[in-house]
């Protein structure tokens, strides 16, 4: 098994990785090994299909974001206090197109997905904004998508409900190519030095919650990818 592994790691480089759909990637890994209890692929992207479909996805959300209100309704809003938001899965929906693609990733086909700026809001993170917003919360998206998908991801995010925020962050620069859990850190020191007061972050990977001025770490549900 450790051979094929390091056959995949020498075929695809290390950000490739991270960003191919998680249950790719374990089913791939789970055919180089013999162990029991392992899974075929199809039935493991039909219990994918069937968590996010059967309202299980949504279940979870409600409970993580009730979760979440209740630990901001402790927290003393400054002119400063800020809470940051991820936006992949996390306030914006790609599971029309990860399903219509049968869970695959096909870098062209994603990217024509997000300039189309048609992504849905995810309600349940959407009533958490809201709450958020009425309690004068400043709200910063912090995204890993690029320069050239801004304007179609601030467009997005208004269409979605998302109207009221400072700034939108994307990827630019020498932050093109850099890990998400370090791009995201240092934009939070950033906006730290900046005068924000982070109270809170809001993301659906553990790299949108690691380092530096995170607050409340608010970890959403996510089956479908990761990003390191």
């Amino acid at each position: 098994m450790f051979s094929d592994l390091g056959f995949i790691m020498n075929y695809f480089n290390v950000r490739t990785i991270s960003y191919l759909p998680a249950i790719i990637f374990a089913a791939f890994l789970a055919g180089c090994s013999s162990g029991p209890g392992l899974e075929n692929l199809e039935t493991a992207k039909s219990e994918v299909r069937l968590y996010y479909d059967s309202g299980r996805y949504d279940k979870e959300l409600q409970e993580v974001v009730s979760e979440a209100m209740d630990d901001f309704e402790k927290v003393e809003v400054h002119d400063s206090s800020a809470v940051v938001f991820d936006v992949d899965e996390t306030v914006l929906s790609n599971y029309p197109a990860i399903k219509k693609l049968d869970f695959g990733f096909v870098p062209d086909i994603w990217n024509q997905w997000i300039l189309e700026a048609k992504a849905p809001a995810i309600e349940e993170v959407r009533n958490l904004y809201n709450y958020l917003v009425a309690r004068k919360f400043h709200i910063i998206f912090l995204t890993g998508r690029t320069l050239a998908q801004y304007e179609a991801t601030y467009k997005n995010l208004k269409e979605a409900g998302f109207t009221t925020f400072d700034t939108l962050i994307v990827r630019s620069g020498k932050m093109s190519d850099a890990p998400a859990e370090n791009f995201k850190n240092i934009e939070r020191i950033v906006l730290s030095d900046m005068g924000y007061k982070i109270e809170g972050c809001v993301g659906d990977q553990w790299s949108d919650l690691k380092g530096q001025y995170t607050g409340i770490k608010v970890k959403l549900p996510n089956f479908l990818y990761m990003v390191d």
